[in-house]
């Protein structure tokens, strides 16, 4: 059982700020309130103390001190987590967001990045080489949270799946001991974390392979809600036959205003958002296949690959009330077209809609049991959002959103991308990693055997005999 950290005394508390050399804030700060904020307005959690880290020293002090005073313990990187698992009720929340750093060996095509960096920063310096790492769609997601989950994106067919690129860590364990994670170095828990997430330990920084990647050429294109069934099924022949280069994520959504031209907005439609990382001189030819569907609008065309991942920044700010309901699909059915056409049809709020993101390609060539991420063999990893900027309308998007994947459900594959759930149990964590899950415990237990590191899709540690 924690205890507050309003429980421990002044004593102990200074002793620790004295020590600490980064910023610490208590609910009595002027800036408590701004700081405990999350992407995802509908969390509304009060952590006892918020320690902002500087560097691994502090990272090491904050996690000793947590628990020797048995205090639960949260671990924010980006703060983008859906169930808001980078915050605490009245425990000591870690923030990571003063670890940054990006470092390119261009020879070698492998960066460094801190614990706290989000995938602009990342993306901003690997750009100037004309390289990138595989990572998500949204580049102020933070580069720990969306790794240690797997990292599903647009270069997922080409070049993998984020934790596919990773090469190394350096962690922070429950005991406070500082530790290199690799092939070669504690090669259990470099297994444990691709798709392990934060379970086993703090990391503090990544390095990855990083791939030769300059421009690409995409955009959305958009039919009206009514052609779904037609789209999604020549999407499902047409994607998973392409070149790797070829990717591209299947929505149903609703367009909310500009950029997009006024006779779109707030009408309903079936999109695909596209990335070609292939040769840039036969994207146009690659494309005809898709513009032989007769889109009513695309927008394509060469652009840097530091602007598709930063294409829906400015419409999903931070900020936002937002519900998450996910699942994998080996295939997009008949049944379950004819359902994304009807709950496409009823979105309740502009910046709610639902996305399929499709796992062939070099994502699919790695074992399921070679990393923690388990589902290889799915086709998709979908996921439906409800999203809006005001609380009155938390209950709408959140009745949506469950009732969509509720009809959806019968045909998935069982289990969901756990980056892209919320808080829904252990029954779903164990379903979601299949036959990596024992395998996971024992690690648990060998490093985390009192689950100190449990706000998060938790793991729990294997019975000891």
């Amino acid at each position: 059982m924690s205890v507050f950290v309003k429980d421990l005394s002044p004593a102990v508390i200074e002793k620790f700020t004295r020590e600490f050399k980064g910023e610490i804030i208590l609910p009595q700060n002027p800036n408590y309130d701004e700081v405990r904020k999350v992407y995802n307005a509908m969390i509304n959690k009060h952590p006892g103390m918020i320690v902002k880290c500087r560097d691994v020293s502090d990272v090491v002090k904050a996690v000793n001190f947590a628990r020797k005073n048995d205090l639960l313990l949260a671990v924010r990187g980006g703060g983008h987590n859906g169930g808001g698992l980078g915050l605490c009720d009245n425990g000591l929340v870690i923030d990571l967001s003063g670890i940054k750093f990006v470092e390119v060996n261009a020879d070698e095509k492998t960066v460094r990045v801190g614990g706290g960096n989000v995938w602009a920063e990342v993306d901003a310096v690997t750009h100037q080489f004309g390289l990138a790492v595989p990572a998500g769609i949204i580049s102020t997601t933070g580069v720990g949270g969306l790794t240690l989950g797997g990292g599903i994106g647009y270069l997922a067919r080409k070049h993998g799946l984020t934790i596919d690129n990773l090469l190394e860590a350096e962690m922070v364990l429950a005991n406070g001991e500082v530790v290199t994670v690799n092939a070669n170095k504690n090669p259990d828990l470099f297994w444990a974390i691709r798709g392990g997430g934060g379970n086993f330990g703090i990391v503090t920084s990544f390095k990855f392979q990083a791939h030769k990647v300059k421009n690409v050429f995409g955009g959305p294109t958009l039919w009206p809600i009514e052609k779904t069934e037609e789209i999604m099924e020549w999407y499902h022949n047409f994607i998973h036959n392409a070149p790797d280069e070829f990717n591209g994520f299947v929505a149903t959504l609703t367009i909310p205003g500009p950029p997009f031209p006024e006779e779109l907005h707030h009408k309903q439609f079936c999109g695909i958002v596209w990335c070609y990382s292939g040769d840039l001189e036969k994207a146009e030819e690659a494309f005809k296949p898709v513009l032989a569907m007769n889109p009513i609008f695309q927008h394509l065309g060469e652009m840097p690959y530091p602007a598709i991942q930063q294409m829906f920044d400015g419409m999903l700010p931070p900020g936002l009330q937002w519900y998450w309901r996910a699942d994998f699909y080996n295939d997009i059915s008949a049944e379950a077209r004819a359902k994304h056409l009807e709950f496409g049809s009823t979105i309740p709020t502009p910046l709610s809609q639902m996305h399929m993101y499709p796992l062939s390609g070099a994502a699919a060539r790695v074992g399921s049991d070679a990393t923690a991420w388990a589902f290889r063999d799915a086709k998709y990893a979908g996921v439906i959002i409800g999203v809006d900027p005001d609380p009155a309308n938390a209950e709408k998007i959140t009745d949506w959103c469950k009732k969509y994947w509720q009809a959806l459900h019968p045909f998935s594959a069982g289990g969901a991308y756990l980056n892209f759930i919320m808080n829904e149990g252990q029954d779903r964590v164990k379903e979601s990693y299949r036959g990596n899950y024992e395998r996971l415990t024992k690690i648990k237990l060998k490093y985390d055997p009192t689950n100190f590191f449990r706000v998060n899709q938790n793991i729990l540690p294997a019975q000891s005999n």
